[in-house]
């Protein structure tokens, strides 16, 4: 674990003014200024654009090959700046195994206050991030920074992709099954960190399952064939099974009391991966 204190003894999550993992646009807001733009036409080589609200973007190479592409980044949902980076990189690339993609190339987004918060502290943060991609084969070869009263960190995700193979939010398919890669709650837990409520024991789970790849529930996906996906990130299920729902054209019906939620029927299925 690292420092992760500024000068004044402040943590490094008492930098960030939203809850969880929050601090975004709400879907409401963000459909009102994504349904404002005067957008030109799209080349054919698209495959999965702004239509859909998807995790990330597909552009066709040719036959064999298509290349994902996402940004993520967020404020710190935990205190300890290696853990965050580490947590910020595998939040990214899981934009990518959502589509059904590999990822391969990454580069950083950083936002930093310079006057208050140590530039070591940075680097354990970018360290953090290093490390969680370089174990998933992926290659950090630059990025961008700027100062901000705001700490945020995060990264563009390149992958590749089969164009037969790739998964986007909008083919879920009456009668399916809604599966969760990874329990709910993080949220939750990471506001907790934020207000001090959180135990060591939430914390380290919290920590373990946010570090966790999606590559394995990436390879399941493709052999069980599933019709649809998305990454449950900072709108919860519900917002981002919304927008399966909404993609597909479907509705969703929750079938018993399971926590994990293993059916969603008639009408609609998907495989949602949480961070």
């Amino acid at each position: 674990m690292n420092d992760a204190h500024a000068d004044d003894g402040r943590r490094l999550t008492s930098f960030s003014h939203g809850a969880g993992c929050g601090c975004k646009l709400g879907p409401d807001q963000l459909r009102d200024v994504m349904g404002s733009l005067r957008l030109p036409g799209i080349p054919p080589e698209v495959m999965v654009g702004l239509d859909t609200g998807d995790d990330a973007t597909v552009w066709r190479l040719d036959d064999e090959r298509a290349i994902v592409a996402t940004l993520d980044f967020f404020t710190p949902i935990v205190d300890d700046p290696y853990d965050w980076g580490r947590i910020a990189a595998t939040n990214a690339m899981s934009d990518v195994y959502a589509m059904g993609g590999t990822p391969f190339l990454a580069l950083n987004i950083v936002a930093w206050p310079v006057d208050d918060l140590p530039l070591g502290m940075l680097a354990s943060v970018l360290q953090g991030g290093v490390e969680a991609a370089a174990k998933a084969g992926v290659a950090v070869l630059g990025g961008h920074s700027i100062t901000d009263p705001e700490p945020k960190y995060g990264m563009v995700v390149l992958g590749f992709v089969h164009p037969d193979l790739l998964v986007t939010n909008a083919g879920a398919r009456p009668g399916d099954t809604l599966f969760l890669t990874k329990p709910l709650g993080l949220g939750m837990i990471s506001t907790a960190v934020k207000r001090g409520l959180a135990s060591d024991e939430q914390l380290r789970i919290a920590v373990e399952t946010m570090t966790t790849s999606n590559a394995d529930a990436a390879v399941a996906m493709a052999e069980a064939g599933a019709h649809a996906a998305t990454d449950v990130t900072g709108f919860g299920l519900l917002g981002h099974l919304q927008k399966v729902l909404a993609a597909s054209g479907v509705g969703a019906t929750s079938v018993g009391g399971d926590s994990r939620l293993r059916q969603l029927k008639p009408q609609v299925g998907a495989r949602a991966d949480a961070h």
